[in-house]
């Protein structure tokens, strides 16, 4: 009822009705209230903040020499895995470049480069009607508090197939296979330009049925998209693969 109002009053003021206003409009009321059907705020972040804490994983600078089955080609000095499965470090050159601070001379960079893209999704279901999402407390080397709030599913293609001999990532079959969900989005978007060369990821919102079930490791939690937005008020919480795909709601 409350999005035909809505409607209603936009049509009143000559906004435009696109096919896509239903879905724009439900999606500012999920923004406005958190009606997680579970946890509140606070918890959430009590939640992540303990999560942090438990991480026994320890991460020390070592050289490039000391890294194991990574190596650097003699000829090139690119720096590649053995495996041939994960990206390299490779160097450019760009020119040209009168539109840059540096004018046209151009600079000389190294860059992350050769690594196919990857999957970055965000399984969605509703609970009593209410949209959630669910994220997880993942650790990365270089996260600043080593946990950041991130994707349901954060794969590389190296990660799909197992290159590194673990174990593949949780909640993948939803997304590179979907047979009991509906893709709500899914689109290629550019990485960073200053640190990949000719990088994209594979976006994705997956919503499963009410019904589904599944396990849910104790570092993963659902949340509202309202949540979302409030955490992304905290620094250095929520990781960039997040926001990027909420930017699409």
């Amino acid at each position: 009822m409350i999005v035909e109002e809505i409607k209603e009053i936009l049509k009143e003021h000559d906004y435009d009705q696109s096919s896509e206003i239903d879905s724009r409009i439900e999606t500012m009321l999920e923004s406005i209230r958190d009606d997680n059907q579970y946890h509140k705020l606070d918890y959430i972040i009590d939640w992540f903040n303990e999560k942090r804490k438990q991480s026994d994983m320890i991460v020390e600078e070592i050289g490039i020499n000391d890294l194991e089955k990574w190596n650097v080609n003699e000829k090139s000095g690119n720096i590649h895995h053995d495996s041939d499965g994960f990206f390299e470090i490779i160097g450019i050159k760009a020119s040209n470049t009168f539109d840059r601070e540096v004018g046209k001379k151009g600079w000389t960079q190294p860059i992350i480069a050769k690594n196919p893209g990857g999957i970055l999704g965000l399984l969605m279901k509703k609970f009593n009607g209410i949209p959630h999402y669910l994220l997880q407390a993942k650790a990365e080397p270089g996260n600043i508090g080593k946990l950041q709030l991130s994707p349901t599913l954060q794969a590389t293609t190296s990660n799909l197939l197992k290159a590194h001999g673990g174990a593949r990532p949780l909640f993948a079959e939803y997304f590179d296979n979907p047979k009991n969900a509906k893709i709500i989005y899914a689109k290629w978007q550019s990485e960073d330009g200053g640190r990949f060369y000719l990088k994209s990821n594979f976006n994705m919102i997956v919503e499963v049925d009410k019904d589904e079930k599944f396990e849910i490791p104790d570092y993963f939690i659902w949340v509202t998209l309202y949540q979302i937005k409030q955490l992304l008020k905290i620094e250095n919480f929520v990781g960039p693969h997040v926001r990027g795909i909420i930017s699409y709601l």
